[in-house]
Parts: structure tokens; C-alpha cells; sequence
């Protein structure tokens, strides 16, 4: 079993080798909980949920660290906005957040670590990186990272410094030696939330956070670093330099980085009017179609938000579960030819677009095999399908359960059953057009009706 993942340090497809044997060690930037969790969110979650499962499935032990930041400029006015603490907004904020994971199917990780419980380690940090001559502390209490005392710099992101430093400029109120240095320790304003230190009170820089965060939780070294793609340059840019020089080891040794969202081929922005939240897309389509969508793409490809490719996501995960409705999938299915061919191009750079190839050629042998009566066999593949789908997440529900789910606001299972039942009645009594009336007035409202020997069921979709 060789998996390979492409690293965004080396630009290039490696061989992946964890750090110890069998263990998997893996930091991911998590949210900054001033607001809902946007598309955007969503597909670093799940990105990384799938990268967690595909590894544990094939044997790893993985520590998953995904952080939060809780303390920030957007948050603290954004709590000045609401006119309360900032505490109350981000514990909102996140019970939002994991709500909105848990109708993803995004599994919870080993550690989320929040910021302000870190102060004291980033402090720690800090203070050796001014001893080490790679950070000075300013005359109005700030704290920067000198970027010249670093010699690798720009290597994650391919950025030279001379280009960073050309036509940069510093604003008159910040004390930097240079444009490029960042901010380590910032001063408190009045009335600001704030922690002593040795330069004052104030708070920590954004970029510090995740290097003391992940030091702590992971160590100096650890093997894989993943985020959204925003985060490439400046952040974990960042990252890269105040970590190395603060312990004089190697950050990472894998960076990955999701894809971008676009929205109907335009980057997503509220400016533009095209930011969805998750929970707003909820609203119109069901959880499991939404993660759908986003694993049906590679998670280092660009991803284009629209309603016609949710609601294409949406029929053609409904063609994974009429392969499977009707069916008891078999309880020891034994390893298929399917397998292998998921494990081969998942082992490639998590490939899921392949891999949701592999689950659509599964139904289609699920199709054949009932057509030809071959029952077991139908089964068996039922149980390939649910295993292997499970590993993306997705094909976990009861096949009735994901047909009959509805949005807020649509016709509820009891006045479906019972224009059901009036629809029976009227056929029965030979009143065929008042049937058919019943089933157009169901189908106007997405409902749709499959009769058989055995009777009438119903499913929400599409014809």
C-alpha cells in the first residue's frame, strides 16, 4: 500500500511515509467563529473529513487537530455590533458550527484547540523568537516576526521577498522595520479584550495561534498540515517561519491545500451578492447532497457553486440509492475487484472523483444483477456499495429514509401516506382520473410515485 499526496511545498505527487510507523499526525486550520460557516468552510471540512476516513480505513491511527480561533478583529466587532461579550458570540457560533458539521457527516477531530485556552504557549513562543533574534518587540507594544532573519522564506508559497518588499508599504501607525514583518503580539486598544504579557497587555496575532497550537498538540514535526487555499500565502507562509525558527526543526512535511469555491464561475464574496452560508443551502437541499457535491470533485479542484449542479448532484446521488432501495446488503461481502479499483485511485492523491466513479459502476452491476434475478449477488454488491461509500461519508442512510426526507415547508410523510391512500381508494372504486389527479398534484410538489406488485411507494426528487 503506497498512498501518494501531492505537497504543496515540492509542488509534486509524493509517497506518503508518516513521521511513526502506522500513525498519522495531521493539523488543520479550522474556523474563525464570528459568523456561520460558509460554502467555502464546508468544503475544507469536508475535504479533510474524507482524507481522515480514507486514512483510518486503511489501517493509520490519525491524531486530527483542527483549531479555533476565538479571539480576532472580525470577532471582537462583531461582538461590539451585537453589543455582547465576545465569548457569547463564539460559543454561538460554534455550537452553530458543529451543528452544521454534523449534517455534513463531518466526524468530529482527535483535538479542536481554541486559541484563547493557548495564550500562555504563545507567549512561550514569542519570547524565544525574540531571544533568537526573530522577533523585536515595537515601542507601541506590538510584537513583530522579522521576515529577513528567515532565509526560507516564500518556500510554501514560491514568493520571493524582494517581490513581497517592491512597492510594499507600512502604514504610519504600525512600528515595523520592515513592510513584510507580521504581527506577533498585538497591543490592546481600550476596552479590548486582553492578556498580560511581558510587552503589555494585548492579544495574539492570527499566524501565531496555529504554531503554538500545533506545536503543543502534535510536535515540532508532524506530517501533514491542511487548510483552505486562502490560507496558502500569508498564513501558512507564516506558519513555516516562526515555527522553524522558533525550534529549529522542520515544520511539516506535507501541505495540503483544498480548492477554491467559485460561485456560477465567479469567486464567492458577499460584495458580489454570491456568499451562501451552509445552513442557507440546507434550507434548499438535503445535507448528504451538499457533502455529494463537494466530494464528487477532487479536493484540490476548483469547485463551481450553482443550482443546477446542486440539484445534478442531487439525482445522481438518488441513482446510488434506487441501486440500493429494496435491498438488505449482505453482512460479510468479501473484498471485490470494486474495492481495489476505489483503493487504487483514492491511494492517488485521494482521488474521490474516481472513486465516486467506482460507486456508480457498483450500481449499475446492483441494476444488472436485479434484473436478472440474481438476488444474492444484488446483496453482496449492496454491501460493497454501503462500504465503500461509507468512506466518503456518504450512501449511509436508510434508501426510504433519504427518498421520504423533506426541506422546511414541503408536504410531511403523514399527508403524502394519506393522498396515498386517497389515490388507492379513488383506483379502487375505478375513479381513475381523480387518481391520476392525486399522483399530478403529488409530482407538482416534488413527490414522485413507484407502483408495484407489492404497492405504492414514494420518493422526493426528480422523475
Amino acid at each position: 500500500m503506497v498512498i501518494r499526496i501531492y505537497n504543496t511545498l515540492s509542488q509534486r505527487k509524493e509517497d506518503f511515509t508518516p513521521i511513526q510507523s502506522g500513525k498519522v499526525r495531521m493539523y488543520v486550520c479550522g474556523m474563525t467563529v464570528y459568523d456561520y460557516c460558509h460554502l467555502g468552510h464546508a468544503r475544507v471540512l469536508v475535504a479533510f473529513d474524507v482524507v481522515t476516513r480514507y486514512l483510518r480505513h486503511r489501517g493509520y491511527e490519525v491524531q486530527y487537530v483542527r483549531n479555533i480561533t476565538d479571539i480576532d478583529d472580525k470577532i471582537l466587532r462583531r461582538a461590539e455590533e451585537n453589543g455582547e461579550p465576545f465569548t457569547e458570540l463564539t460559543d454561538r457560533m460554534i455550537d452553530a458550527m458543529h451543528e452544521d458539521e454534523r449534517r455534513l457527516g463531518v466526524l468530529a477531530p482527535t483535538e479542536e484547540p481554541r486559541a484563547t485556552a493557548f495564550i500562555d504557549d504563545m507567549i512561550a513562543m514569542i519570547q524565544l523568537l525574540i531571544r533568537k533574534d526573530h522577533a523585536y518587540a515595537a515601542d507601541n507594544g506590538d510584537v513583530y516576526f522579522s521576515v529577513a532573519s528567515f532565509d526560507g522564506y516564500g518556500k510554501l508559497s514560491k514568493k520571493k521577498l524582494e517581490d513581497l518588499l517592491a512597492g510594499a508599504r507600512v502604514d504610519v501607525q504600525e512600528a515595523k522595520r520592515s513592510p513584510a514583518d507580521f504581527v506577533l503580539w498585538k497591543a490592546a486598544k481600550p476596552g479590548e479584550a486582553s492578556w498580560p504579557s511581558p510587552w503589555g497587555d494585548g492579544r495574539p496575532g492570527w499566524h501565531i495561534e496555529c504554531s503554538a497550537m500545533a506545536s503543543r498538540c502534535l510536535g515540532d514535526t508532524f506530517d501533514i498540515h491542511g487548510g483552505g487555499p486562502d490560507l496558502l500565502f500569508p498564513h501558512h507562509e507564516n506558519e513555516i517561519a516562526q515555527s522553524e525558527c522558533a525550534t529549529g526543526h522542520h515544520f511539516v512535511n506535507t501541505w495540503m491545500h483544498a480548492g477554491a469555491i467559485r460561485v456560477n464561475k465567479e469567486k464567492m464574496s458577499k460584495s458580489l451578492g454570491n456568499f451562501f452560508t451552509i445552513r442557507e443551502i440546507f434550507d434548499k437541499y438535503p445535507a448528504e447532497v451538499v457533502r455529494y457535491f463537494l466530494v464528487s470533485s477532487h479536493y484540490r479542484s476548483q469547485v463551481d457553486y450553482s443550482e443546477e449542479n446542486l440539484a445534478e448532484a442531487g439525482r445522481t446521488l438518488e441513482r446510488l440509492y434506487h441501486a440500493l432501495r429494496g435491498l438488505t446488503p449482505s453482512k460479510a461481502a468479501p473484498e471485490t475487484d470494486f474495492d481495489r479499483q476505489f483503493h487504487a485511485v483514492m491511494d492517488d492523491d485521494f482521488n474521490t472523483a474516481g472513486a465516486i466513479s467506482v460507486l456508480h459502476a457498483v450500481a449499475g452491476d446492483i441494476n444488472q444483477a436485479r434484473r436478472d434475478h440474481r438476488e444474492q449477488e444484488a446483496c453482496d454488491l449492496a454491501a460493497v456499495l454501503v462500504r465503500l461509500g461509507g468512506i466518503l461519508g456518504l450512501l449511509q442512510q436508510d434508501p426510504e429514509a433519504f427518498f421520504q426526507a423533506g426541506a422546511p415547508g414541503e408536504l410531511g410523510a403523514e399527508e403524502i401516506e394519506a393522498l396515498i391512500e386517497a389515490r388507492a381508494n379513488a383506483r379502487k372504486a375505478k375513479n381513475f382520473a381523480e387518481g391520476d389527479r392525486i399522483r399530478d398534484e403529488l409530482l407538482e410538489k416534488g413527490i414522485i410515485l413507484d407502483d408495484t406488485r407489492e404497492g405504492t411507494s414514494w420518493r422526493r426528487g426528480q422523475v
